[in-house]
């Protein structure tokens, strides 16, 4: 895991996800408290906004001493992430 990493945090007219890899909440030993409120698609899992994201961020920031460093990514209407499978871990 990388903590200069930029994490890409998607939304849209509703919501929010933050997209990080898999493995990575395997590393930050969180893989198993993530809802099925946030989804996934191949290695990625979209964590969403209200509690798995501020999982990861806490954890995040526990493991490295800072906040990760994310840019924005906003389409208009409804994101195609909610047409995703609902995580599992």
């Amino acid at each position: 895991m990388n903590k200069d990493k930029t994490y890409i945090f998607h939304s849209d007219s509703g919501h929010g996800w933050l997209a990080v890899k898999r493995n990575e909440l395997t590393e930050l030993n969180i893989s198993e408290k993530i809802t099925g409120y946030s989804y996934q698609k191949g290695d990625t899992v979209y964590l969403e906004e209200d509690q798995d994201a501020t999982l990861f961020f806490n954890e995040f920031e526990k493991m490295f001493g800072c906040k990760p460093v994310f840019r924005e990514s906003y389409i208009d209407g409804y994101s195609p992430i909610r047409s995703y499978n609902r995580y599992e871990a």
